[in-house]
């Protein structure tokens, strides 16, 4: 888990390396953005925010790449839709909001979130994770 922000350069190529990614220029400069700072982007924005401040990477290298980091455990996959994933630095077991009017996601922390006994799982597979969305609105409630 990180617990300080930016990653050096440095850093961010050790912890490739522990997780068993080869550094390459352009993945070091894709987790450079993502490294940053705490946050929730999506393939897109990784892609405008290296191309702007680094590097010129393809679309398809900044897919490659973000599916990489995720297998590896460098980051997280948050899936708030069929059409929209944001990928978190942070490891750690923590749950999410998601306001569906702005596109903004923010972090829960895992234990402000009380859930009961899990189903029975299917035969032959065990529980790896839970991850919840909570999706809000900026809509008023009316009385």
């Amino acid at each position: 888990m990180i617990d300080k922000y930016p990653l050096s350069r440095a850093e961010v190529i050790d912890l490739m390396r522990q997780k068993g990614v080869n550094p390459t220029q352009q993945r070091v400069e894709i987790a450079q953005v993502l490294f940053s700072e705490p946050q929730h982007v999506s393939a897109e924005q990784v892609m405008s925010l290296v191309n702007k401040q680094r590097a010129i990477v393809s679309k398809a290298t900044v897919y490659n790449t973000l599916g990489l980091f995720a297998r590896k455990g460098l980051v997280r996959e948050v899936i708030v839709d069929p059409t929209k994933v944001f990928y978190d630095p942070t490891t750690a077991p923590h749950h999410h909001f998601y306001n569906i009017d702005t596109g903004e996601l923010w972090d829960v922390e895992q234990n402000s979130l009380m859930l009961g006994d899990l189903p029975p799982l299917p035969e032959g597979t065990k529980a790896e994770g839970i991850d919840v969305v909570i999706r809000v609105s900026n809509s008023a409630v009316t009385p």
